[in-house]
């Protein structure tokens, strides 16, 4: 029988760039998350928690 030649080394190479991409996919969401929660601390420090909670509120009121 004829067996290919050099087809594990081909599906191999393509292993790493896959793994490259998805670890900067991951890193960005995780960059995007941690900027959204010190986003709010901001806020929550800046305008007291009173004000803070009723922005989230009026937010999601204008949601639905």
């Amino acid at each position: 029988m004829v067996q290919p030649i050099s087809t594990q080394v081909r599906m191999m190479a393509a292993a790493p760039r896959q793994g490259r991409v998805a670890s900067v996919i991951v890193w960005s969401a995780a960059g995007l998350g941690a900027v959204a929660v010190l986003g709010a601390a901001a806020l929550w420090f800046h305008y007291g928690t009173t004000v803070f909670f009723e922005m989230i509120a009026a937010g999601i009121s204008a949601c639905f």
